[in-house]
């Protein structure tokens, strides 16, 4: 009801047990030996300990949580972890047990964990203000979770990758990454005399001076007076999109600077001058690693966004050389190879898809050669640029009209490469119609991990929205077993570090990537561990 969903549509069943109702006894300073579910609200902590419930002080918070004979519950593990490094015992997170029990939610504060999870009021003796009661609200929640976890089938997933990966994200993010800060004021220097520049030969080509970022005064120029063909006119004006001006940049020479300005312009604002504002005191930008952002499972990078960093572009290739190492240090980057593919590979068992990851050449050309029915030796770049997003189309269940926009092609000859792609990959067509038609059955698409993500739009009896579920059917078991595939690496490559090389540190994860910074010294052994972890991570067909 909360999703705004009906029971027998939703995919989702959370059935709680009110029958055995749990009461609650305040103690004023009560002992903990075993176990304590921890919660804060404001400035205020208390920790629940069977029906034991207790206010304890920050220094009595640091104890127990130093104290690895103690099994905890807590809320945020990351945070917690970074906080109290010596921290313990944690066996159970709430944010992300319930990130795992719904994928979809807007929030995993505790406050709606509490309303979400807790089944009823409990009974305390003694005191009884709203913030006990809410710490033993958030204690029945624990309860609740880990059951979803168990009925779910995804307690050793939350076990083994999420709640290990936790501690892993909070180093991350304590260390930071290394950023030449001299070097983004030079190219936002540099940035800002071509954009001038830029300007000055639009304004010249145009035959008067305008706000280039005002929408409404680039469609009177562009339209009005260079009478370029406008696509369409709303009640605030022309439309200037990015989609609109490449249909229009062989029109006149104006549109071509005009797409370089926004692209230097863009540059500049969010990057050469933004990553400045991020660099702290010690000279590292400390990105936020968001665990519970993603419905696949996937890790988000936020304030700022260093998953995100520009690479198609020579301009935007160049904000990597401002990420650094500090001197007598280096970074050790890997990265695996066409890692949905394979996952699509051995999750599908096409026996022709195996063998050509088996035969070591380039998948988009052996796909390319099938699908074209052309020798290897005979195929272009344009022919292997299209069967790089017929492979990667096909993960995403796209559709032959999308495909043709994509690369540039007629609709009906788009649909003839997706068919002839599932004609010979016909264990891919099959596994796909098997996810899809377990997931209108379940209302839930599972990863090779059992991450599940609940999918009620495959349900729906409109055909987009339905669309839409086949789709996310399609991908979530691919780009969510690829998320779970580099966790386990992250954890495995973060464990390996601390045992052999405790200089050297996991900084970096952008999706498929690893990035280590280490002493020069020991950068030979830091990248063997890099690469044997993640080849270690999992087996694939």
């Amino acid at each position: 009801e909360k999703m705004g969903l009906k029971p027998d549509n939703s995919g989702m069943q959370l059935c709680l047990d009110m029958s055995d109702k749990k009461s609650f006894k305040f103690i004023e300073n009560a002992d903990i030996k075993n176990k304590a579910d921890i919660y804060t609200e404001d400035e205020k902590i208390a920790a629940v300990s069977g029906d034991t419930v207790t206010v304890i002080s920050d220094s009595e918070l640091e104890k127990l949580l130093k104290d690895g004979g103690i099994k905890k519950r807590v809320h945020d593990f990351k945070n917690l972890s970074k906080k109290y490094p010596d921290i313990a015992g944690v066996r159970f997170d709430t944010m992300l047990a319930a990130y795992l029990c719904n994928p979809s939610a807007s929030s995993y504060a505790t406050d709606r964990i509490i309303a979400e999870y807790a089944p009823y009021e409990p009974e305390i003796e003694g005191e009884t203000d709203e913030f006990i009661k809410n710490a033993c609200l958030f204690s029945l929640a624990c309860d609740t979770l880990e059951n979803e976890l168990e009925k779910t089938g995804q307690k050793k997933l939350f076990d083994e990758i999420e709640l290990p990966l936790a501690r892993v994200l909070g180093e991350m993010e304590l260390c930071g990454f290394s950023a030449d800060v001299n070097g983004l004021k030079a190219l936002s220097s540099e940035l800002d005399t071509r954009i001038k520049s830029l300007e000055s030969e639009i304004y010249s080509l145009v035959g008067y001076e305008f706000n280039l970022n005002s929408p409404k005064q680039l469609g009177v120029a562009l339209f009005e007076k260079l009478g370029l063909p406008a696509k369409k006119k709303t009640k605030s004006g022309y439309s200037t999109g990015a989609e609109v001006l490449e249909g229009l940049k062989n029109e006149h020479p104006a549109v071509s600077l005009l797409l370089n300005y926004r692209q230097l312009a863009k540059l500049k604002s969010t990057y050469a001058d933004g990553l400045q504002d991020c660099i702290a005191e010690d000279g590292r930008i400390h990105s936020t690693f968001n665990q519970t952002e993603a419905r696949t499972g996937r890790i988000s990078s936020l304030d700022p966004n260093l998953q995100n960093i520009p690479v198609r572009t020579a301009e935007g290739r160049r904000l990597r050389e401002y990420f650094n190492a500090p001197a007598g240090r280096v970074l050790c980057d890997a990265d695996y190879s066409q890692i949905e593919l394979r996952v699509l590979a051995s999750m599908s068992g096409d026996a022709n898809m195996i063998n050509a990851f088996g035969s070591g050449t380039d998948i988009h050309t052996v796909t390319a050669s099938q699908v074209f029915g052309l020798p290897q030796d005979m195929i272009t770049p344009e022919l292997r640029s299209r069967a790089k997003a017929v492979n990667f189309g096909i993960v995403y269940g796209i559709g032959a009209f999308s495909l043709a926009k994509d690369i540039n092609v007629s609709v009906p000859e788009a649909k003839r490469y997706i068919d002839d792609y599932l004609t010979h990959y016909s264990g891919v067509k099959a596994y796909m119609d098997k996810v899809t038609a377990s997931a209108e059955k379940d209302g839930w698409a599972v990863t090779m991990f059992g991450r599940k993500r609940f999918i009620p739009e495959i349900l729906s009896t409109n055909k987009t929205v339905k669309a839409l579920g086949k789709r996310i059917a399609m991908n979530t078991p691919i780009q969510g077993t690829a998320a779970d595939i580099i966790k386990i690496a992250m954890i495995r490559v973060y464990r390996r570090l601390k045992e052999e090389l405790p200089e050297a540190k996991l900084i970096l994860q952008v999706h498929d990537e690893l990035i280590v910074e280490a002493p020069e010294a020991q950068a030979d052994k830091a990248a063997q561990i890099l690469t044997e972890e993640m080849q270690g991570a999992v087996k694939l067909a």
